[in-house]
């Protein structure tokens, strides 16, 4: 490990404790596993800090799917207490989310850091324009799809979030939104997905990054254990306040506040890989 000065070691340990705790309210209050704020949050600070390398972009990914598990399970528990999760819905996707995951962890293995923030940045302003722009109860389907469109898509969401880090809350959510449910069951029951795309990723994105080079130290793969145990702790915690929360704000600011901090993200992720 390099020697780092103290003030730089401070400044890393303050950089994961306040993405740690802004990402548990971001995730009980989005449904988003936290995976939108600790990814750029740690990807800046490995690149200022000097730590790493080409991997950084792989390393911060992996160390937020390391922590959505947990925090998942907080979320969703904090949202089935309101009764707001489709149960049905999150029995019925879960298993082509799991799956799906797996294979995105796999293509991430292979995928360069400039090609992976692509990814990361398309995904996230789509959802942020379909949340911004388009009114609240534009949909493209009555209810959710069944069958194979249902697995297909199972498949893409979990793919997709495993190679942005994130729970299922972007694109579950958005799916789902678009499939005629109200944003807060969406947020609610696409929380849940997080549980299975973290564990499916996880052990993908360590093992894929097995042996990869330009890795921060004390990473497993592409996941950063330091990092992952704080943000996993301080992310569990705060998730049930984001989640509680959700239930008191009116469904339209939920809307913008969600598209204008994924823009955001979004915009600062591309611009430093590119």
């Amino acid at each position: 490990m390099p020697d780092l000065p103290l003030s730089e070691i401070l400044s890393l340990l303050a950089a994961v404790v306040g993405a740690g705790l802004f990402g548990g309210l971001i995730a009980g209050l989005f449904g988003v596993g936290g995976g939108t704020v600790i990814v750029p949050a740690l990807f800046y600070a490995f690149s200022v800090l000097g730590l790493g390398g080409e991997s950084n972009l792989h390393v911060a990914v992996g160390t937020s799917l390391m922590t959505i598990v947990a925090t998942a399970l907080r979320s969703l528990a904090a949202h089935r207490a309101h009764g707001a999760v489709d149960e049905a819905a999150l029995r019925a996707w879960t298993p082509w989310v799991g799956i799906g995951a797996l294979i995105g962890a796999a293509v991430a293995g292979f995928t360069s850091m400039v090609g992976l923030a692509v990814v990361y940045g398309a995904c996230l302003a789509l959802v942020a324009a379909q949340m911004g722009l388009l009114p609240e109860r534009f949909t493209l389907a009555k209810d959710l799809p069944t069958g194979w469109l249902r697995r297909g898509l199972g498949l893409l969401i979990g793919g997709l979030s495993a190679m942005m880090g994130v729970g299922g809350g972007s694109l579950g959510g958005m799916m789902m939104t678009l499939c005629g449910r109200p944003i807060h069951q969406a947020v609610a029951t696409a929380s849940g997905f997080g549980v299975a795309i973290g564990s499916a990723a996880m052990v993908g994105f360590v093992v894929f990054g097995w042996d990869a080079p330009g890795r921060p130290p004390l990473s497993l793969g592409y996941v950063n254990l330091p990092a992952a145990v704080i943000m996993g702790l301080l992310t569990t915690l705060v998730a049930p306040v984001g989640a509680r929360l959700a239930h008191k704000l009116d469904k339209k600011v939920l809307r913008r506040a969600f598209a204008v901090y994924l823009v955001i993200t979004a915009g600062l992720v591309m611009i430093k890989a590119l």
